[in-house]
Parts: C-alpha cells; structure tokens; sequence
C-alpha cells in the first residue's frame, strides 16, 4: 500500500538531521520541536501549533481542555479510524455516533442539526475531514456556531487539504493532526500536533501537554505525556519543506488513475472517489465496489502482489467495545455501506505509472471474469 523508503535523497537528508540531533542531547521539546511547531504555523496559516506524542493525543487534550467527562456528550461520525472515538471515550464522556454523507463520507450536516436539537448534553463536535478530503466546513461550523457548541476537526488525514481557498484545520476551535509514518506528512515514529487560533485554549493544551505543569514540579491541572520527541520534530521539518509536491504528486496519481480506469472501460463497476472543488490531498484513494465482490477483488490483488486496504471494514456503533451504547446494524446505513463496498489502493508519492497500470490491469482482470 505504501512504500516509505523510496525516496532516497530526502532519508538521507533525514539521517544526517537525526544524527545532528542525536549528538545534540536535546532529545524531548527543545529548539527541534520549536522550529517545526513555528513551521507548520506559517504553512497552516494558524496563530498556534503545539506538537503532540500521537494524532490520538492531539484530539485527546482539546477534550481535555474543554473539561469534558462524565455525563458529557461528543457528536461524532461513525465511520472514522477508531481514535475519534476512543479519545471521547476515554475522558468518561459519551461519543454519539452520527452518519455520514455518501459522496466524501464525512459527517452529515443534517444528521448533526437534527442530534443537536434532540440532545441537551452535547458539549463538542468533531468532524473528520476523511481520506484527505474536507468535511462540509461552512454547514458543519454554522450549525456548531448557531448551537453554541465547538468544533474540534479531525484532520489527521488532511495536510494538504484545501477548502475554498484555505487550508483545513483552521474553523473549529482547533484541529487535531497525525504524523503517523503512512500519513502525507509522516515521520519515522508516532506523533501528531495541534492547531488552534485561539491563544487561551492553546495555553491550556499545552499545560496539559506536560503532565499540567505550569513550572517545574508545580502541576495546576492534572495533564498528560503528551509531548514530542526532538527526532520526530526534525524528520517532521525535512519533510516538512517537501509537502507541496508530495501533495501534488498524489493528485497526479489520482488523476491517472481516473484516465486509467476509463481507459479500462471500469468507470461503470466501479465507484472512485469524488474530486473536490478545491484541493483533495489524496491520503487514500478510495474506491467503491459492490459488497459482493469487494472482499473477493482484495483477495485477488493481494494475490498479485498488489497492496490494498479496507478503510474502516467496522463503523464505531458495531465496535464490540462500544456494545453497551446499544448499536445496531442498520442504524446507519451509508456508514455501515460504506464500510461493505470501500478499497483503497496505492496512491503514495513515489507510485511509479507503470504500478498503476498493474493496479488497473489486475482489476478489469477480475472484472472481466465475473
């Protein structure tokens, strides 16, 4: 699905600054952590970036926060990767799952009008910007702002990500991003970071982020470990200096892709993803073919040798962990759809045409067999 180590000039460039960091003995926080959180600043277009350990913790701490916990609710999508619901649950407060919309999968503005008027306990909503493609922001953060309530953008999986002009990440309270190492901007180990143009809420997070220390060994809030290591800040800012063309060189595999399966004459068996108005960033190409001969078609490409993956095979209301919230198949249909026809296939940088037209090729292969 991904090959991490095919650029070889910038894991070069990545050793020698690891190796300068080593020597360094500046290992956690420090003048590394600084630079990237400066950089990622002034490439986001945000007043404030605080690194984080994990993508997971960068959504953990704004629940923290904002104080959430017992009795509380948080309105989620039910079709994500499992940490947008794992944080909500591990504060003691009740994620509410919501459905999503069938074209980009990411949470319906309906849905979430119609749960905020039926629920009194609400006291956040976080909105996933899916696959590298922006959730509705202009009718998610209207209808959070005319409720009163805030948004916390799940966008892990949107570096890169425009909407109407802008970068994602910047209209909820804040934004929570992954730099696990398959993400557009990965680095060599987990990791993630937190955006925010809000300088109260900044400073609380960033109190959290070292167990709520407000100086050495005085702790005003109970916090987290929530901190990075100064070997992921410097891979991270190598990186870093590369993302418009990693974001470009994926949108370019998305497009022939598309030139590729219409060439095949496939466009009618199978679903691919929508483009957007503005800038999808491509963290995975996920197509959509029905549920009948989705597992068979991952079979036979792996079969070839050809990576391919199932992006989310179980929505979060049949999760066996979350049993007790009394969720059902059939409580929401495009999300448990979603989760029955959904492949993705390789899209990273580095993806050589030749690859793609073995991708395409195994698949009208099966295709013409059935």
């Amino acid at each position: 699905m991904i090959d991490l180590c095919r650029d070889k000039a910038q894991l070069a460039q990545i050793d020698a600054a690891v190796s300068a960091v080593v020597r360094s003995g500046q290992y956690i926080l420090g003048p590394e952590v600084e630079r990237l959180e400066a950089e990622l600043s002034a490439y986001l277009g945000c007043k404030h970036t605080l690194t984080m350990s994990s993508g997971t913790d960068a959504l953990l701490a704004p629940l923290m926060a904002l104080g959430i916990g017992h009795g509380d609710e948080v309105l989620l999508p039910t079709y994500s990767f499992f940490a947008t619901a794992g944080v909500v649950s591990r504060t003691g407060a009740k994620p509410v799952f919501l459905d999503v919309e069938d074209e980009f999968l990411c949470l319906d503005p309906q849905k979430l009008e119609d749960a905020l008027k039926r629920s009194k306990n609400v006291k956040a909503v976080m909105a996933v910007h899916l696959f590298g493609a922006p959730f509705d922001v202009d009718a998610i953060t209207s209808i959070c702002r005319k409720a009163g309530v805030p948004l916390i953008e799940d966008a892990a999986q949107a570096i890169g990500t425009k909407y109407k002009g802008r970068m994602c990440g910047n209209d909820g309270l804040c934004a929570g991003w992954s730099t696990f190492p398959t993400k557009n901007l990965g680095g060599i180990g987990d990791g993630g970071f937190l955006t925010t143009n809000d300088t109260a809420f900044y400073d609380r997070c960033k109190l959290l982020r070292n167990h709520g220390q407000a100086e050495l060994y005085k702790h005003t809030t109970v916090g987290g470990n929530f901190r990075m290591d100064a070997i992921q800040a410097t891979a991270l800012r190598v990186r870093l200096r590369d993302i418009e063309k990693i974001t470009e060189a994926r949108r370019e595999n998305a497009e022939r892709y598309r030139r590729l399966f219409a060439e095949a004459k496939l466009t009618d068996w199978l679903r691919l993803p929508t483009e957007v108005s503005d800038r999808h960033a491509y963290h995975q190409f996920v197509m959509r073919i029905d549920k009948q001969q989705r597992d068979p078609l991952l079979q036979h490409l792996r079969a070839q040798g050809i990576g391919s993956a199932v992006y989310y095979p179980i929505p979060f209301h049949l999760q066996p962990c979350f049993a007790n919230l009394g969720g059902k198949a059939g409580d929401f249909p495009v999300a448990e759809n979603a989760a029955a026809t959904s492949l993705a296939l390789p899209i990273f940088q580095g993806l050589t045409e030749a690859e793609q037209i073995d991708v395409v090729g195994a698949i009208a292969q099966f295709a013409h067999r059935r």
